[in-house]
């Protein structure tokens, strides 16, 4: 839902209530005065400046910052020693404590603190009861394991430097260098990631603010000259937008660079609206001007090709080159920047550039906290995303009807509304499974509540989706109304568990219900009273089928400096809201998370959580959408790119808002839309309250029907898509491809970000996203035959290929050597199809082999974790198709496959069906037979063939013989 960053702090709440809906309504794009710019932002211009002033000086650039060599000590796979900065040329020198931690996944880290404030040997300005440490909880959010030290590293010390040597048979090194401080991190020998390379390694320690009065000038006299110093302007407070912080701390920022050596291109650091290989940031032809941004804000029409800040923050980078991937992960929440730079290097000054190689240089700095930051050596992507989970956790295996088609809009108007539309979806025959209520849904903008005249009879409503296995999501956000009697805010004051200012009180800002207050929800008693509210019998009108969406939780304040909370607010623990508001909207997400997994003593389910704001770890916790777009082609062209990008960053479950949310689509627009909405992992219709109605019925033909072959073509694979989810949440494969997560070697597909492969099935899409477009270029990284998903029409070789794409198709190929788990028979809802029969798509490669994996569960509880499912790896070759157990047997295993007793295979597809089957009839299955029937090639396209009613079951070991 879109905010108004127009709102002045100096409305009035008459203004608010009674003008709301007036006023907020879609402007032309987003307003960038609202936000700030890096020379807008003290410490990213400092650091900035920083980085200019070393590069202007060359190799006459001496960094301040030294190991002291003789505090270094060695214990169980981590070095800790003091960092020395030199502040002056007296020799004056600030302590700042270091580890290196080695770890037995073959990550390393790297933490850098401040002494003075670690003892609390500061002191603080304006009286703040502001914490004095730098914040080091950041951890305690984002990490959930893999920091086990490494048992078999082993270190050699010398004069002027540290080597360590770690990783799997300890093929990792790192050296450390004293003066200046420097890391390289190496993989057989040669350097992948380097750390200080360019001298640029900054922490802004904790000084007195000294006033300086002005030199008195008597009559007559000229005024001396005062000696130029640093630029202190935003070192104590720092105004925006009608907005002073205060900066109790003084100036207290962290900055590193990270080069990657022979590093071409970079990845990650979502959420931006921008292509996936990351663009240079200091200028140049097609390069951006400004830093990428990580600063969780409300930016409604956010415009496209832009580093700007959007909703959610994840500042975990990939670097590619051939062969070799590698990655940072910046563990910091507070607002960070990240500049990008890459440069040639050319070993001989003749080649004219032939042989050279490009060197990515990027520069993090971020306005409070430690310098705490992993590096992940690969050498696979894979390798890479799974290190990463190992950290931070991988994603939610969702509830199974959450993978499915999500209708919403803001508004559905009444129960009645809902169940109208719920009426017609089944009468047109369209599946969906989850019908969504924004915020009129409340009494007054009260959450858990219900508008009394409009929804009167919530159970009902639920009932009647639940006759068709389909569910209710409503929005609660974090703002909660400032309203005398309401209970909910009365509680939140008595349990004294919302955000303090500054002062210590309790803070008031305005958002959708006017005057508001924020749940803290960094504190556990902030947590444990927010699950209370969820339970049926404390938010009535409630039930099993009703879920939730977490909006607005960056969070967006409409009066708040750049639509946001002042950084000097007070969290649990007196952090400072600087300190941890990237990490905010992922502290609401959880307690909601928490507070759904058991609303009912005893039933115990997956939550399914939608979140707007999210950081590293929110994966956990359920999915994300890019939030306010425009009904644009461009915006449908930026998705991809971005949940591809969401995906590689360890969020996979990741979707856009279908059509656009600002803006009324035209039917070309809106049915392209949801044909590419189909691969969006999270996949959702939604629109703005001032838009025209669009559900699929209302579109007339031909694109009702268009868009309900798409919504069907989704229903079919969501055995597939389930299966890819699963995969994603055991190692942290992304669900969405890119060409150089498959393909490390083909380097003329690095940068493409609008097709993809899904999961390991062997699909590659790239719908159409451009308009009046009748046909695509696909590019294909092998010499492998690829089929068309519909058609069985023949593609090969490596390099592009044309494929028709009038308006009803979907450019879609199979990559021989896979095998595709689908169910075909139409339904309402996913839930309906649970009992349904399994086909099997058996698409050949050139050898004549195919291979693919089949993973089912109840789609609802956790007994999955004690075994009950099916994991079953299908391969085909010489004829022969064998269906085995892949999975761990654990206590409720047998229970539930004996459940799935009567879930079988009802028909097998082999496309690219050899010749020679023409003259076949029928298959053996075990000691029966089936029949056969083949259909032979014509006119570019594959043979195929089918075989009907194998009669095996989906859980257990079988053969085909063909």
């Amino acid at each position: 839902m879109r905010s108004s960053t127009g709102l002045s702090q100096n409305w009035t709440a008459l203004l608010v209530l009674t003008s709301a809906f007036s006023l907020f309504t879609p402007a032309v794009s987003v307003k960038h005065e609202n936000f700030k710019t890096c020379d807008q932002s003290g410490f990213c211009k400092r650091n900035r400046q920083y980085a200019d002033k070393a590069a202007g000086l060359g190799t006459q650039w001496e960094a301040p910052y030294r190991i002291n060599p003789q505090s270094l000590s060695w214990n169980e796979g981590q070095l800790q020693g003091t960092l020395l900065k030199s502040i002056n040329s007296n020799g004056e020198t600030v302590r700042l404590p270091l580890t290196i931690s080695f770890l037995e996944s073959g990550s390393a880290r790297l933490t850098v603190d401040e002494e003075k404030r670690q003892k609390g040997e500061i002191t603080l300005r304006h009286d703040s009861k502001a914490r004095k440490e730098r914040y080091n909880e950041a951890e305690s959010w984002a990490i959930v394991g893999g920091l086990d030290l490494s048992s078999t590293a082993s270190i050699s010390m010398f004069r002027d430097k540290t080597v360590v040597k770690y990783g799997p048979d300890n093929k990792f090194e790192a050296v450390i260098t004293y003066a200046p401080f420097g890391i390289d991190f190496k993989r057989d020998d040669a350097t992948q990631v380097k750390f200080n390379d360019r001298g640029l390694f900054n922490m802004d320690h904790w000084r007195p603010k000294v006033d300086n009065p002005a030199p008195e000038v008597k009559e007559g006299e000229e005024a001396p000259v005062v000696p130029a110093g640093e630029d202190e302007s935003t070192w104590w407070d720092e105004s925006f937008g009608g907005n002073t912080d205060t900066k109790p701390r003084g100036p207290e920022s962290v900055a590193l660079d990270i080069t990657f050596p022979g590093y071409e291109h970079v990845y990650g650091i979502p959420e931006h609206a921008g292509q996936l290989s990351l663009k240079e940031t200091r200028g140049g032809s097609g390069n951006h001007e400004e830093p990428y941004r990580l600063y969780n804000a409300d930016v409604f029409e956010y415009i496209m090709d832009s580093p700007m800040t959007l909703y959610g923050a994840i500042p975990f980078m990939h670097a590619h080159k051939k062969d070799s991937t590698v990655g940072v992960f910046w563990l910091n929440a507070a607002e960070t920047w990240v500049d990008i730079i890459k440069e040639k290097e050319a070993h001989n000054p003749l080649s004219l550039g032939i042989g050279s190689k490009t060197n990515t240089k990027t520069h993090w700095f971020s306005e409070s906290g430690l310098i705490d930051v992993f590096v992940f050596l690969g050498p696979t992507a894979k390798d890479v995303t799974k290190a990463y989970g190992e950290l931070t956790g991988f994603t939610q295996l969702p509830q199974e009807f959450s993978i499915a088609y999500h209708q919403c809009r803001w508004n559905y108007n009444s129960d009645e509304d809902v169940k109208e539309v719920d009426r017609k979806m089944s009468k047109h025959q369209i599946p969906y499974d989850i019908i969504w209520l924004d915020i009129e849904y409340t009494d007054d903008k009260q959450y858990f509540t219900w508008d009394p005249l409009t929804f009167t009879n919530p159970l009902g409503m639920l009932k009647q989706l639940d006759e068709s296995k389909r569910k209710l999501v409503a929005i609660i956000d974090p703002h909660i109304k400032n309203k005398a009697g309401y209970h909910v805010v009365e509680e939140l004051k008595k349990k004294d568990v919302a955000v303090h200012n500054k002062d210590g009180s309790i803070y008031d800002g305005w958002c959708w219900p006017g005057s508001s207050h924020w749940v803290d929800c960094f504190n556990p008693a902030a947590i444990k009273w927010w699950t209370g509210l969820f339970k049926y019998d404390a938010f009535k009108g409630s039930a099993a089928n009703l879920f939730i969406w977490n909006d607005m939780n960056e969070p967006s304040v409409f009066n708040g400096p750049e639509t946001t909370m002042p950084k000097d607010n007070l969290h649990h623990g007196n952090w400072e809201h600087r300190d941890v508001h990237n990490i905010n909207g992922m502290t609401f997400h959880n307690a909601t998370y928490q507070a759904l997994l058991e609303r009912k003593k005893g039933e115990i389910r997956r939550p399914f959580v939608l979140t707007r704001s999210f950081y590293a770890g929110s994966q956990r916790l359920g999915a994300m959408w890019t939030g306010d777009n425009q009904a644009s082609w461009e915006h449908l062209a930026a998705a991809f790119p971005m949940i591809i990008n969401n995906g590689i960053a360890g969020y996979p479950f990741a979707g856009a808002d279908v059509g656009g949310f600002f803006g009324n689509p035209d039917k070309d627009l809106l049915t392209r839309w949801y044909q590419s909405g189909a691969f969006y992992p999270f996949f959702r219709g939604h629109a703005h309250i001032d838009t025209r109605r669009r559900e699929p019925y209302l579109a007339g033909e031909p694109y009702t029907g268009i868009i309900t072959q798409a919504l069907r073509l989704r229903y079919a694979l969501l055995p597939a898509w389930y299966t890819a989810f699963h995969e994603a949440s055991v190692d942290g494969t992304p669900i969405l491809r890119p060409n150089y997560f498959e393909y490390p070697s083909d380097e003329s597909g690095f940068a493409i970000d609008d097709q993809f492969f899904v999961g390991e099935t062997g699909l590659l899409a790239k719908p159409v996203v451009t308009k009046d477009a009748n046909n695509v270029e696909i590019y294909l990284a092998d010499d492998e035959i690829y089929y068309d998903y519909f058609t069985y029409q023949t593609y090969s070789g490596h390099g592009k290929h044309s494929i028709a794409a009038p308006l009803e198709k979907i450019p879609l190929l199979m990559q021989g050597g896979h095998i595709i788990p689908r169910k075909d028979r139409p339904r309402r809802s996913s839930g309906l199809m649970k009992w349904d029969p399994y086909t099997l798509v058996i698409v050949l490669n050139k050898a004549g082999q195919a291979k693919g994996s089949l993973y089912v569960d109840d789609g609802e509880t956790f007994d999955y974790q004690q075994g009950a499912y099916i994991h079953r790896e299908f391969s085909f070759a010489a004829g022969v198709l064998e269906s085995k157990d892949i999975g761990t047997k654990g206590k409720l295993t047998d229970k539930y496959v004996k459940s799935m007793k009567s879930v079988g295979v009802e028909k097998i597809m082999i496309v690219g069906a050899p010749a020679e089957w023409a003259g076949k009839s029928s298959v053996k299955v075990g000691k029966e037979e089936s029949v056969l029937e083949f259909h032979a090639s014509e006119g570019g396209t594959a043979a195929w063939a089918v075989v009907k009613s194998p009669k095996v079951v989906i859980g257990e070991d079988w053969t085909i013989e063909f």
